[in-house]
């Protein structure tokens, strides 16, 4: 009777600790790279049905919690550090997940003119919103919010920037010391680098950091803000906001009804944008651009590997920012497209690189566009091309996930 006991007992242990095991599964990494500071995604029709979010947890081969979250669009998505050719296991267990702090976040600011803004440990971006449009100023692409610090910066910057007593404080004060008023505008200023990062990037009336726009004979038709909007989710690993547009005349069609849906993950520099037309009765050809401020020779195109990298300068004291766009495979036609000298007054930058493409009527066009900061994680173009061409790759050879049960 001893000997089946402590027989049994080994076996009664090992039930008890995976009974409550969903699922386990295999991260795979194709390339010849490790795959770190990446998410992986799994789709939820391809695992066994899951108790509500936050009541399961996920597990390393060491049995440590990895954070997750399930997206709008019904996928798993989690952090993963897979060796080069190697794997990576990882188990599903019910149970109560612990707390993770976000890393990314996102919202909608009404009080200043509408923007939409949205950051992760590492960049941060806006778009304009109507209540910019209707002043009359024209912000047609996004904007890159540099900074040097994991923490959130996109509040705190609204806050202080927007602050209506320091604001009135700062009307006072011009009418007998403007130098004291000057010091006070400065001190709240996003566009000045107190030691997080800044707004330094200019977009105005061009596509920005990675804007698309339809080209119909030979001229870019600019999209204007925003018409409505809608977070899909916050958090805590991906921010992701559909936005829709006013109606566009192109070419021949006069309701066409652009709809873009953004998302941003955790440690990455780049966005995933999605877009899509309603209206559109004909292929037309769909640039992708990033605003050249100088006339110079700061990019980099390449166009086997799909992307284009520019470097920004700021000035000697707030370093450079790197600004890129990666496409999913390769460029049709990409290239350094100059304004004419009317042009550079009115949109005051040299002009745009562009990536062309053949937009197919209620197709969905993806591509991925973002920056980053001589001050923080790149030290110069070769840095910032290298880290582009490397996601260029993870692109091309996605992770490779097993289900194992």
């Amino acid at each position: 009777m001893k000997k089946w006991i402590i027989f049994l007992l080994p076996a009664l242990l090992f039930a008890c600790r995976n009974e409550n095991v969903i699922t386990t599964f295999s991260v795979a990494n194709p390339s010849s790279f490790e795959r770190a500071n990446e998410l992986a995604e799994v789709s939820l029709d391809a695992l066994p049905p899951l108790p509500e979010e936050g009541l399961f947890v996920l597990l390393d081969a060491n049995n440590a919690n990895i954070p997750y979250q399930v997206t709008y669009d019904g996928k798993l998505i989690f952090p993963v550090a897979v060796p080069a050719h190697g794997e990576a296991a990882y188990t599903l267990k019910a149970g109560v997940a612990g707390k993770y702090a976000p890393l990314v976040y996102g919202r909608h600011y009404p009080e200043r003119k509408d923007d939409i803004a949205w950051e992760n440990d590492r960049i941060a971006f806006r778009t304009y919103g109507p209540a910019l449009q209707a002043t009359g100023e024209k912000s047609y692409g996004y904007d890159i919010w540099v900074k040097c610090v994991p923490e959130f910066v996109a509040e705190s910057w609204y806050a202080k920037e927007l602050d209506p007593e320091v604001r009135a404080q700062i009307e006072e004060l011009k009418k007998t010391d403007r130098a004291a008023a000057q010091a006070l505008s400065d001190a709240i200023s996003y566009h000045i680098d107190h030691g997080t990062g800044m707004d330094a990037y200019n977009v105005g009336p061009t596509l920005g950091a990675g804007t698309s726009a339809f080209l119909v004979d030979g001229a870019i038709v600019y999209p204007y803000c925003y018409h409505t909007y809608e977070i899909l989710e916050n958090g805590p690993l991906r921010f992701t906001a559909k936005l829709a547009y006013h109606p566009l005349a192109v070419g021949e069609d006069s309701n066409v009804i652009e709809t873009r849906v953004i998302s941003l993950d955790a440690g990455s520099q780049l966005n995933r944008v999605t877009i899509s037309f309603e209206n559109l009765s004909r292929p037309t050809p769909l640039v992708t651009g990033i605003v050249l401020h100088e006339t110079s020779d700061n990019y980099h195109i390449d166009p086997a590997d799909g992307f284009m990298a520019y470097t920004d300068s700021i000035d000697a004291q707030n370093g450079q920012i790197f600004v890129g766009v990666v496409c999913p495979s390769e460029l049709d036609e990409a290239k350094a497209v100059y304004f004419t000298e009317s042009e550079k007054k009115e949109r005051k930058a040299s002009g745009h690189i562009l990536s062309a493409n053949l937009y197919a009527p209620a197709s969905a066009y993806t591509y991925y566009t973002g920056g980053g900061w001589s001050k923080w994680g790149f030290r110069d173009t070769g840095d910032w091309v290298g880290y582009l061409a490397e996601f260029s790759r993870k692109i091309k050879e996605p992770l490779v996930i097993t289900c194992h049960k």
